[in-house]
């Protein structure tokens, strides 16, 4: 390729509301422009980072046994008023209607379309295992788009789904499709963990998420320092307390503390630990229907001060919920936000009390007093209130906790979601009746597993990984170009003109990816440019260097050129783009 006849557009500045280090980069260097909210139309340069990542995951997919179809856009809401979804999916489902005022989706994910086929298509235990997989245009419509690619709303996935005889070969499915994407980001070549995960709207049993590790990722990854143990935090496990509770040292007292409401304001007003404070969390149990009596709706959640909750434990442990509202609260504990606590309310009818494992062995701790204004101190379980009956797992992990396989601690780092693997089981067959026939000649149901990755994430949580204030720093997979040739003087020098037509021709008779700037830019230009695009490779031919037999070669990461002889330059790329990169983390 030469740019002269390819399409280069950058800026030396992005828009202000390019919130992140990704969205940044990708708009300066000419890789996505946007449309509308959440909508990005792909330019060349970004295109063609996008087609490498798709080409590594086609190939990757086709060796695993995947076949690959292509799914509509489109969908009918036939298919998910069957599973439930058409209702429960929420407001980023796109509802659209044609013409005749029948409805349809825009579809977010396949499993409802793919179900459909399977049913249709496959009849025999004969036909199983089958894995069928796309990559295809998705669309969600996010209340806030934002981040460029990282949450937008039209996007690229890879989705595929897997039918199996029996819970035994989902099992093999499902490994397999999780060697397939270690092997997938092996060779895009960024870091990542594969961490447990919980399966939440899609339904299903077990699942794990696949991050690229970046400082600026919004999920927590939770991982062992000395084991394989990892998860994400909502699926990462706070194990209870090995040691016994301390006995009461200290008499229960009631203190004043004006205008003091939250476990960090009355922990600094008392100067007492935050981990001596119980914290006391409101919420109304969604699953007691509106028309049924008030009691067991209300219910409090005590988490140590210094402790966060983790909304999806707590609802695997409450059912669903809502937080309660100040007059909710005032209405079943007769007290305000802030000043709650179990001494007293653990009788009142209509209140559910719920505890994490870390309070049980609290003891001289402070909480609300159930009073406007007041707090309680020295208050210990059993001797001054009842630990309450329903104790489970209900807070976030912090760095130091134990780890679940006893192997160690655990440490927190951040990551990017870019695929996440399930194992659905018949959540969906058994909605849509998708059997087919066994030995026996019996129906039974299919068992299914899907596999996702965000193929378009992966550009941007590349970039978020890897880039430095020049610009990005791609990885040779999946870099617009692996080389660039950048010719000082090109139009007005025939010794430069020719060596850099001879080794363009040369490297991309090889089978390297090359672009040849024949544009007329100055260096500095030049260079600016592909940084900021972020070509891994970079050989600058001039004419004073020429005359020595030399070529300029610098790598995307050095931090100066370095002098390659002319004759040897072929063999030393040859060599470079074979390097392999380490990728995986744990």
């Amino acid at each position: 390729m030469r740019a002269s006849q390819f399409f280069i557009s950058t800026l030396k500045d992005a828009p202000t509301d390019a919130e992140i280090v990704s969205h940044q980069l990708m708009i300066r260097a000419g890789m996505i422009r946007r449309l509308g909210s959440g909508i990005y139309t792909y330019l060349p340069i970004g295109l063609r980072v996008i087609k490498k990542i798709e080409a590594i995951i086609r190939e990757e997919m086709d060796k695993s046994g995947a076949i690959e179809l292509l799914m509509p856009i489109v969908q009918p809401a036939e298919l998910w008023q069957e599973t439930g979804r058409w209702d429960k999916y929420g407001a980023e489902l796109l509802r659209i209607r044609d013409r005749h005022g029948r409805d349809f989706v825009i579809q977010p994910t396949s499993e409802e379309v793919v179900t459909d086929i399977a049913r249709s298509l496959v009849n025999s235990y004969r036909q199983l295992p089958v894995n069928f997989y796309h990559v295809q245009t998705k669309f969600r419509d996010e209340r806030r788009p934002r981040f460029g690619l990282m949450r937008g709303r039209e996007f690229t996935m890879k989705d595929a789904y897997s039918f199996d005889r029996d819970a035994a070969g989902l099992q093999k499915s499902y490994q397999r499709m999780f060697d397939t994407y270690t092997r997938i980001f092996d060779r895009i070549g960024l870091q990542f963990r594969a961490v447990a995960a919980d399966n939440g709207a899609i339904g299903g049993s077990g699942s794990h998420e696949f991050h690229v590790v970046a400082d600026t990722g919004e999920d927590a990854l939770v991982y062992c320092t000395t084991s394989p143990y990892a998860a994400n935090m909502e699926a990462a496990e706070a194990l209870p307390p090995t040691q016994a509770r301390p006995m009461p040292t200290a008499d229960k007292q009631k203190i004043p503390t004006p205008g003091k409401k939250t476990c960090d304001e009355v922990a600094r007003f008392l100067k007492a630990p935050l981990s001596s404070m119980l914290r006391a969390i409101a919420v109304i149990r969604l699953d007691v229907p509106e028309h049924m009596p008030d009691p067991d709706r209300f219910a409090l959640i005590f988490l140590r001060g210094d402790h966060e909750l983790n909304e999806v434990k707590a609802q695997k442990h409450i059912g669903a919920f809502r937080f309660a509202t100040e007059e909710e609260i005032v209405r079943y504990t007769g007290c305000p936000a802030g000043y709650l606590g179990p001494v007293g309310l653990s009788a009142r009818p209509g209140v559910m009390l719920y505890a994490d494992y870390a309070v049980t062995i609290l003891h001289d701790f402070v909480c609300g007093a159930n009073e406007l204004d007041h707090h309680l101190s020295g208050v210990n379980w059993e001797r001054d209130v009842p630990l309450p009956s329903h104790i489970a797992d209900f807070r976030n992990i912090v760095a130091g906790d134990p780890s679940p396989d006893g192997q160690g601690v655990l440490a927190i780092q951040r990551g990017i979601e870019v695929g996440h693997v399930f194992q659905l089981g018949t959540r969906y067959s058994e909605d849509m009746h998708a059997t087919f026939l066994d030995e026996d000649g019996k129906p039974r149901l299919m068992q299914m597993g899907c596999y996702g990755i965000g193929v378009t994430r992966i550009a941007a949580a590349a970039i978020e990984q890897n880039h430095d204030a020049r610009g990005i720093i791609w990885t040779p997979a999946i870099a617009p170009f692996s080389v660039v040739l950048c010719p000082v003087g090109y139009s007005r020098s025939e010794p430069v003109k020719a060596a850099a037509d001879s080794l363009y021709h040369a490297l991309s008779a090889a089978g390297m990816d090359v672009i040849l700037d024949d544009r007329d830019e100055r260096p500095g230009v030049m260079f600016a440019d592909w940084e900021l695009i972020g070509i891994p490779h970079r050989i600058v031919i001039g004419e004073r260097n020429l005359k020595d037999g030399n070529l300029e070669y610098k790598g995307r990461r050095d931090a100066s050129p370095v002098m390659v002889p002319q004759t040897d330059i072929l063999h030393v790329m040859q060599e470079k783009l074979r390097a392999p990169d380490s990728t995986r983390t744990g």
